[in-house]
């Protein structure tokens, strides 16, 4: 490995439509994306669902957990050692925490963090009230522009790895935004990580399906940014989920090693179907996510103290007649209204929600079930949001015109973020008194003056006449939103990326696929 990433980094400089509603959307849109939106800089507060009691409830409830039940380490002799030597009990496979050990690991992991990107005007803050979008993670299939659902591809994964480069409202290029089915399975995460290098300059997420790819990821970023600023500060979050209910497995295990000690983020997320991997009941879910978040982001901090990490969790609850999962329902908002006040309590950065459904097409259920989880997650204050656009048949699929429309829906979000402008315009006194009784506001000074940014406009949303529509062809959204999907990927530009980087990147992947044979499983 040292050979391949010495050879590779020989070259590595340093861091360095027609007329009416469809024409004007197009205007508003530039054929391609507008401006980027910075991250979210949260000015409303956050909503609470939990007193003071109930919190100490959940909390109290969670050490039992962890001190009577304890959580299993499976196949880690050396987790089992670390939490050995810091106190814990280990009996088999299964540690017993004592009454506030984790809460101290914890003490050194930092509450706010930049994540990096290779353009450093797109780096991003994590915690505290900022906010950020990532869009979706992990479907195998995709449902494409031809309305065919099919298996992913290495071209799917890129063409969703721009569309996010472009989204003004997307703040990451994420990380898996969908499985490349037609590259071998060992050699894959090699062109992922490769594509959101390449085809975008926002932060990236890393590889966490075995500990030697979360290691190529990390060299991969290293002949981007240099090896001291790797170890010395954030340039990839890094999923790691709880194989709930409460167990860490060994490829989770061995990926949150390898991210912790070279200073990575790790979002240890609990993934949670109520009803069949925690209790039916959210007092009951939100203690075993509390109970498994503090033990696996305690962890981190056993392999480096001051490693961020995310307190995260993945919520959704089950159908009780067939078992499958549902999305957008009141129980699984609850339960991340809480655990971003247990996250808060905790000091920790907040991962929940997205633009979830179990709707197999871009139809009403989709937006309803999206739109409920995905105005929830806002108001809970989450810091970080993956599945923010594209999520589809319960994240089995990603689909290019839910991305579209799910990335214009984060637009509005961005807005609302921004609360009540009280400064003297927002106050608009000027306009009441130039207008006064029984007149309109549309030609005064002040609607001339704010009408360009006083609402959010939507590039996708028909607000025109049912005649309008019709001779504009009666296109619904999905419609619409393929037109914007097929104008984005035409007139997309890669970021600049220096050659020499480029090239080492290139002959790095190179010689890790040479390194091993193909695996497809």
């Amino acid at each position: 490995m040292d050979e391949i990433i010495e050879e590779a980094g020989a070259g590595r400089r340093s861091r360095g439509e027609g007329r009416g509603a469809a024409a004007r959307r197009a205007s508003r849109s530039g054929g391609g994306a507008g401006p980027a939106m910075p991250y979210i800089s949260r000015k409303i507060q956050p909503y609470n669902v939990l007193d003071e009691e109930g919190l100490q409830l959940i909390e109290h409830n969670a050490d039992i957990v962890l001190e009577e039940i304890g959580i299993e380490f499976r196949e880690d002799g050396e987790a089992l050692e670390l939490w050995k030597n810091a106190g814990a009990d280990v009996k088999g496979e299964r540690v017993h925490f004592p009454k506030g050990l984790c809460r101290e690991l914890l003490k050194t992991a930092p509450s706010e963090f930049t994540w990096h990107a290779r353009n450093p005007e797109r780096s991003v803050r994590i915690g505290g009230n900022a906010t950020v979008f990532a869009p979706v993670y992990g479907p195998p299939f995709v449902r494409d522009l031809d309305g065919n659902r099919r298996y992913a591809t290495i071209e799917d994964f890129r063409n969703f790895v721009k569309l996010a480069y472009m989204a003004p409202s997307m703040h990451s290029s994420g990380g898996t935004v969908c499985e490349p089915v037609d590259i071998p399975v060992n050699k894959r995460h090699l062109d992922m990580v490769y594509s959101h290098i390449k085809y975008s300059d926002k932060p990236f997420m890393g590889s966490v399906t075995a500990p030697e790819r979360a290691e190529d990821s990390i060299a991969m970023a290293k002949l981007v940014f240099g090896d001291d600023f790797v170890e010395n500060n954030c340039v990839m979050l890094n999923l790691i989920n709880a194989n709930s209910p409460m167990v860490f497995d060994e490829t989770m295990l061995g990926a949150s090693k390898v991210y912790a000690r070279h200073g990575q983020a790790s979002v240890v997320s609990p993934f949670i179907l109520s009803g069949a991997m925690s209790p039916v009941t959210v007092a009951g879910t939100l203690t075993q996510i509390l109970a498994e978040v503090l033990a696996g982001a305690s962890f981190t901090q056993l392999i480096r103290p001051g490693a961020p990490v995310l307190f995260g969790t993945f919520a959704a609850s089950i159908s009780m007649q067939s078992g499958a999962p549902t999305f957008g329902t009141p129980e699984p908002a609850l339960v991340s209204y809480g655990a971003a006040q247990l996250a808060r309590r905790m000091g920790l950065p907040f991962r929940t929600g997205g633009s979830l459904c179990a709707s197999k097409v871009p139809d009403a259920q989709a937006a309803h079930e999206s739109a409920n989880t995905l105005n929830m997650t806002l108001l809970a204050g989450a810091n970080f949001v993956l599945h923010a656009a594209g999520w589809l048949e319960g994240g089995l699929a990603a689909c290019y015109e839910k991305f579209m429309i799910d990335q214009d829906q984060l637009g509005m979000m961005q807005k609302m973020a921004q609360g009540v402008d009280l400064s003297e315009s927002g106050q608009a006194m000027d306009a009441i008194r130039e207008v006064g009784p029984g007149a309109h506001y549309l030609g005064c000074a002040h609607t001339q003056a704010n009408f360009q940014s006083a609402f959010y406009r939507s590039a996708l949303a028909d607000n025109n006449s049912f005649e309008q529509w019709e001779i504009e062809g009666r296109k619904r959204v999905e419609d619409r939103a393929n037109a914007l999907c097929r104008s984005w990927l035409d007139s997309y530009e890669a970021p600049a990326l220096d050659p020499a980087i480029d090239e080492a990147l290139l002959a790095f992947i190179a010689a890790r696929k040479n390194s091993m044979p193909d695996a497809f499983t």
